[in-house]
């Protein structure tokens, strides 16, 4: 029996590695993931299309006289409530504290609210990137289902509205330890302290490409998925981030599964 690579998260499976990877950038893959992190079953293919379709057709029956833009996070929003909600996205305020940080550094500072948008005239030839996912075989092709974020971010928003709110407070970031509450004052003595404290090192750390990035998104796992990196999905199931910091570290699992399957869904940290 050939080889087949799987996505536990959407419940698919496929005959190469490189058509795995590609499912890992696709839309319907991270609308799952919010599902997953937020306690609901994931969706199919065809449901995500259906409901990306039925959500363009209620758009373009609301009234707009205006699209708005977030500088943040470099999107343009067709309507108010899309816009509204992703304001309250995890995403956006990672973005914005981000861009505070990076402004900092060059020795910028102050910013309000009302910073995050501008308004702009609305187009009908906004560009949409299509979707690219293929399931299995590489013969079918997608290109007809497209879908931007701010869409996404309104399907089923009330589904993870309290998922939503609870995230940035939590959120672990590249300075904050993965396995404990020390907060370090710069990567570089946080990378120390994990290596001290709990014998953590990033696997081929000669040729990770963005070492910060990759801490941001293993921070999001623990953090926000309540995922035990070591384990990934085939592991137990946690309800708070304290529950698997404990079991990673009374597990000896304060490490980070780079082998087999798990390559691919660090393939963008990585270049060998």
């Amino acid at each position: 029996m050939p080889d087949t690579f799987t996505c536990i998260t959407c419940q698919v499976m496929f005959k190469t590695p490189e058509l795995q990877r590609e499912h890992y950038k696709q839309d319907w893959h991270r609308y799952n993931l919010k599902r997953k992190v937020a306690s609901i079953p994931p969706v199919t293919l065809e449901e995500f299309e259906q409901r990306v379709k039925e959500h363009r057709e209620q758009s373009q029956n609301v009234s707009r006289d205006e699209s708005q833009y977030c500088k943040y996070c470099s999107k343009l929003f067709n309507t108010k409530n899309a816009f509204d909600n992703h304001l309250n996205s995890k995403k956006h305020k990672l973005s914005e504290e981000r861009y505070v940080e990076k402004k900092e550094e060059e020795g910028e500072s102050g910013h309000s609210d009302t910073d995050s948008f501008v308004k702009v005239e609305p187009s009908a030839n906004v560009s949409k990137d299509p979707s690219k996912f293929v399931i299995v075989s590489a013969d079918d092709s997608g290109d007809e289902d497209i879908e931007t974020d701010s869409e996404i971010e309104e399907l089923d928003s009330d589904e993870w509205e309290e998922c939503r709110i609870k995230g940035s407070d939590s959120l672990i970031k590249p300075r904050d330890c993965l396995f404990c509450g020390h907060h370090s004052k710069n990567i570089v003595k946080n990378l120390k302290h994990m290596s001290e404290a709990h014998s953590f090192f990033i696997p081929d750390v000669e040729y990770c490409i963005n070492i910060k990035e990759l801490l941001l998104y293993l921070g999001e796992k623990i953090s926000q998925g309540y995922m035990c990196i070591w384990c990934n999905d085939t592991g137990r199931t946690f309800y708070s981030m304290e529950a698997v910091r404990g079991h990673m570290i009374d597990k000896g699992h304060c490490k980070m599964l780079h082998e087999g399957l798990a390559l691919a869904e660090y393939a963008d940290y990585y270049d060998y």
